[in-house]
């Protein structure tokens, strides 16, 4: 009962919240306009330059922002919930590797320069591709898919550090850097429109697999006789994170620990059953990621800081507080 409130209270909280940081993320920016001017864009007569800034810049930027926080948010609760590993992420499956080194291939080879949806078309391939082959591998048991997912992230590593290596110009190398710092700005209506079937698909596949994932809590042989199908179950969870982060981070770039530090933060609030988490880590997911890309646009920085960077910076401590608390509840 406690349990209960205390996910409803959550919920109800970040429905409060969300609204109140996505109007805050339409009016913050580099370019100062008074509020009434920017909105008041939107009803005169267009093309003017606050409807540019909301439709072209902002508004864009704060939908990318909310739906890849979800996503990973999402996804980082499924996968501890599968790999009943408090420390699972979406990367540690190969997804976000294998979408990266498909975005980087296409800048690569120039692909970008030449199709506006080259980076997000061969994320989403890699993506895929990563979660294929993860799953080939990995599919006898939940450690042989957290092997695979560590052999396939590797290999998308090298990958990476390949296209580095051999990078055909300063310029390239300098793009495929930036790319993978992660960023939501700057991304068109178009690249977004591309990627969102492939995330709400990755969703939809993550949607049916709560009673699963609260079941295998109790053990893979204890979920099989309640009438779990592991293999349907693995199935689901790595196609809708290899469709749904793959997407995401094909749009977004390499952007970590938000799937790890989402889960985290809403588990003492709703309890830990996998089926309650997931909501409340999307939404807190979603909010976290777009409260960060609202800090990057205050920050006083010549240059604007990279998404990535930031949540690295936030999560990295998080990180090391987490693996010294389960060291001291490990027997």
């Amino acid at each position: 009962m406690v349990r209960l409130a205390g996910q409803s209270l959550m919920l109800i909280l970040m429905v409060l919240v969300l609204p109140v940081a996505i109007a805050l993320s339409l009016v913050v920016g580099r370019v100062a306009i008074p509020i009434a001017e920017l909105f008041g864009g939107l009803a005169a007569p267009k093309p003017n330059l606050a409807w540019l800034i909301l439709a072209e810049l902002r508004i864009p930027r704060t939908l990318l922002a909310l739906v890849v926080g979800a996503t990973l948010g999402l996804g980082g609760a499924a996968l501890q919930g599968l790999l009943r590993n408090p420390l699972a992420e979406p990367g540690l499956l190969g997804v976000s590797g294998g979408a990266a080194l498909g975005a980087v291939i296409a800048i690569y080879f120039g692909l970008a320069a030449a199709f506006v949806l080259a980076i997000p078309l061969l994320g989403i391939a890699g993506a895929l591709a990563a979660g294929a082959l993860t799953f080939l591998f990995g599919r006898s048991g939940t450690l042989t898919l957290i092997l695979a997912g560590a052999a396939v992230s590797g290999l998308a590593g090298a990958g990476l550090a390949l296209a580095l290596n051999f990078a055909p110009s300063p310029y390239a190398a300098y793009e495929i850097t930036t790319w993978l710092l992660g960023s939501v700005a700057e991304r068109d209506w178009a690249q977004i429109g591309l990627c969102l079937p492939f995330i709400l698909a990755g969703w939809v596949c993550l949607a049916f697999t709560p009673r699963g994932l609260d079941l295998l809590t109790l053990g893979e042989a204890q979920a099989e006789s309640l009438g779990v199908n592991l293999g349907v179950l693995r199935a689901l969870v790595l196609i809708g994170v290899a469709l749904s982060v793959g997407a995401a981070t094909a749009m977004a770039g390499a952007i970590g620990f938000v799937g790890l530090v989402a889960p985290h933060l809403v588990r003492p609030f709703v309890g830990h059953q996998p089926s309650r988490i997931l909501l409340p880590s999307a939404l807190f997911g979603a909010l976290l990621l777009l409260a960060t890309d609202i800090v990057i646009r205050i920050l006083p920085t010549s240059n604007e800081l990279k998404l990535g960077v930031l949540t690295s910076l936030i999560g990295t401590p998080f990180f090391f507080w987490l693996v010294l608390r389960l060291r001291r509840l490990s027997p």
